[in-house]
Parts: structure tokens; sequence; C-alpha cells
């Protein structure tokens, strides 16, 4: 074997053997330089293997070998190993804009997207971004980014790939249901500021609340959201959280208070072990008597599916309408490792208060209503129009 020459699969070669040294090392390092690694990995896997990859890639490798570089590799190949799109290691750059994102402000395309049946899918176009302007919708497939097919890509490479410094473009090659082909969209990258939320009063009885994210900006702007209906005439809700990716857990769930009575289930965790967590509505429950109707689409994921489900299942006379969710319930928490890195880990499945799964099943909707290309060319919105109707005769 020393002698041949192998180019096929070198770089998943290298992966993984770097995935298990940060590990080897830690356990041979000792428990008071390393007091965090996992004790006896040893009676857990053959490592011999490994060592004999590194010294050969020092022996033959051409070119110089960056050693910090290889260990995020190892770290994002550990998490790449379990096969689950939403378990990833950020180098110290991914981390950054990771939190940017969070805190609601970036330059890019403006969308969420996610891996859903093996494509990169566009899980919705964030209101008032390049990615909207351009007419994306949720559901999409991205084929490629620029030159670049994405079916290999994690969801982070393919981020980073339509990330880039304002008025840089970027096309993406795009199949959506009902093309027979693919179309190209090039679009011009712009600095990102996340809405959380918009409120319109209709007739001067009617609250169209949209909430587009659950950023950490939300709570201000749902406190000012709320002075403004309370002060006004309406005495109905239009909830709308289509094409609301979800975001923060915490912020979903003070969301719910707003609609639902203090001590209400809103969501639970369900972990691997068998063990489960409520959470429950701490709000004020304001507006829970508030007629409401819920507008949901194929963009409506995570959180958002979260505070759907639990708004219809604790109160019958709240109707969804629109087009089924996305089907996101899994839990990631983001952890803080060495080097201003970051590990996003799944550590539960969402069920909805009557113990519902929602992953990669989605919400139904009460009374299905799709838009049409000729509805968005003409401005017509015949979902808002359904639920307008609905409050109205309530």
């Amino acid at each position: 074997m020393d002698g041949k020459k192998i180019f096929k699969g070198f770089s998943s070669a290298l992966i993984l053997c770097l995935i298990v040294i940060v590990f080897v090392i830690g356990y041979y390092a000792g428990s008071k330089q390393n007091p965090a690694a996992p004790k006896d990995l040893t009676s857990k896997a053959d490592f011999s293997i490994v060592w004999e990859v590194w010294n050969k890639l020092e022996q033959k490798y051409y070119g110089k070998l960056d050693y910090q570089k290889m260990v995020y590799g190892a770290a994002k190949g550990v998490a790449a190993s379990l096969g689950d799109p939403y378990t990833v290691f950020y180098d110290p750059k991914e981390s950054a804009a990771f939190k940017e994102d969070i805190n609601g402000a970036f330059e890019g395309l403006g969308m969420e997207v996610a891996i859903k049946d093996n494509i990169l899918t566009v899980v919705a176009p964030i209101q008032g971004t390049p990615a909207k302007k351009a007419g994306l919708m949720p559901g999409d497939k991205i084929l490629k980014i620029d030159s670049k097919f994405t079916s290999d890509m994690t969801i982070d490479e393919a981020v980073s790939n339509m990330r880039g410094k304002k008025g840089t473009e970027v096309t993406l090659s795009v199949l959506r249901n009902g093309w027979e082909q693919a179309k190209d969209f090039k679009i011009t990258r712009d600095v990102i500021n996340i809405p959380s939320i918009k409120l319109e009063i209709i007739d001067n009885q009617i609250a169209h609340l949209t909430i587009y994210q659950f950023n950490d900006n939300l709570t201000q702007q749902m406190i000012a959201a709320a002075a403004q209906l309370l002060g006004s005439n309406a005495k109905k809700i239009v909830l709308d959280l289509r094409s609301n990716p979800g975001g923060l857990l915490d912020k979903a769930q003070e969301t719910a208070g707003w609609f639902l009575d203090k001590g209400t289930l809103v969501l639970i965790e369900k972990y691997s072990d068998g063990t489960q967590k409520e959470y429950k509505a701490k709000g004020s429950g304001i507006f829970a008597k508030y007629p409401l109707v819920v507008l949901i689409n194929g963009g409506t994921a995570s959180g958002a599916e979260i505070l759907a489900a639990s708004l219809k299942e604790n109160n019958s006379k709240v109707e969804l309408i629109g087009e089924t969710t996305f089907g996101k319930g899994l839990v990631q928490e983001a952890i803080d490792v060495d080097d201003n890195a970051m590990l996003k880990v799944t550590t539960a499945h969402w069920l909805t208060p009557k113990g519902n799964e929602i992953n990669k099943i989605g919400l139904k909707p009460d009374i299905e209503i799709k838009i049409s290309d000729q509805d968005l060319t003409q401005g017509k919105d015949p979902q808002l129009d359904k639920a307008i109707e609905i409050l109205n005769a309530k």
C-alpha cells in the first residue's frame, strides 16, 4: 500500500482520520489537560489506522498541512457522521455568521434553507430581501449555486456560498414544482435586516399581525405591536406565520403567551431516552379571547409550526388557513466551544400539546388555499382574503 497513490476518496479518508484524532489526542492527553475527554475510547473503536493515515499524510502529502484547519475539519466530520443535517460544527468564522443570523442582520440573499428529501430547499424567503424580491418561493429546490451543484453540499456550505458582500451577484439554478426544467435566478446580495413583526389594521376592525421570524428583536417589537393593537378598534386577529422559518424557542413560547392563558401547554420536547419536558405559556394571554385565524404555508417551519399547533390544539375555534407547513420539528442547541467555535446539535424532537409529531409531517390547514403565480403577479392574496371572510362572520 505504501507505493500506491490514491486520488479518489482522499478527502473522505482525511476527514475520517481527523474525526477520531481529536478524541484520541484528548484521551491520551489525560484528564488534567482535557477533563472533558471521553473515557476508554480505545475500547470503542480501533484507532490504529488513524495514526497510520496521519503519518502518511505528513510524509506524502504534496503541500503544507494546516493543522488547525485539519482540526476544524475533524470536528465537522464528527458532527456530519451522524447524518443529521441540523447537527453542525461551526469554525470561528462560521460561528460569527450564525450569531449574526440570530441578531437579525447579515449580508447575503435573505432566505432560510434546509435539506429536504436530500435536496437543498427554500424554507422561506424573508420579507423585503433580495431572495423575496427575486421571486423565490417556499419549496423551491436549489440545484446549483453559480456553477457548483448543491447535491453534495451541507446546509452550511450552501449558506456560505450564497452569502457575500453587498452588491455582489450570485446565480441560483432553481426547480419549482410544476416546472419542467430549472430556471436561473441572478440575485444581487444586500445587507439583510430581518424584520420581526408587521401590524396592519384592516377595515378598522381586524388586526393583520405578521411575524416573520422568532429572533432577538421580537420581544420589544411585539410589545409595541400589542400596544398599537389594543389602542385600535380591532377585536379580531389574523396571525400570519407564512414563510416564518422559526428561530429561537423562547421567543415562540413567549409569543404564545399573548394568545393563551398562563399555564397552557405550548409544546413538548421529547428526548432520545424517552423523557419529556413541557413548555407552558407565561404571558398575560391578553388576546386569548380574540377571534383568531392563523395563516400558514410551506415556509412555516420549526417554532412557527409549534406556535400554530399550540393555538389550534388549545382552542378548537382557531382555524389554520393556507398550505401544509414545512415539517421541521427538531430542537437544536447552540453550544460554544473553544476558540470561538460552536456546535449546533439536535437534542430533541418537538411535539404539539397533544403529542403529535411535526418533523417531516408538518401541519395541515383546516382550509387549504394555494397562491398561484398569477395571484402573485396580480398582487392577490386569497389566503388572507379567506381569513378576513371568516373573521367577518364571527
